[in-house]
């Protein structure tokens, strides 16, 4: 997909409480802009959190697994990319 780089893929939602689990295999920021996208996922959002292990993190690496508080529901095996221009 152009404009876009594959981060991750979601492993787990907690649709009480409106939070994605994600794999990552690059490296994503708090403030990066990203697009969740599936068979029937697509919508773009900021990442304003991010926590690993309960504890509040700034970036997650490759092979971490991180949670951060999604706008609508995503599932399973929906893909991650980052935005590459965040110009919002």
């Amino acid at each position: 997909m152009e404009g876009y780089q594959y981060v991750g893929v979601v492993t787990h939602y907690f649709d009480r409480i409106g939070v994605a689990v994600i794999l990552l295999n690059d490296v994503l920021y708090v403030d990066d802009w990203v697009l969740f996208y599936g068979p029937r996922t697509e919508f773009e959002q900021q990442v304003i959190s991010m926590q690993m292990n309960h504890q509040g993190v700034d970036r997650g690496e490759p092979g971490d697994e991180i949670a951060i508080k999604v706008d609508e529901p995503v599932r399973e095996g929906d893909e991650v990319y980052l935005l590459l221009d965040q110009q919002q």
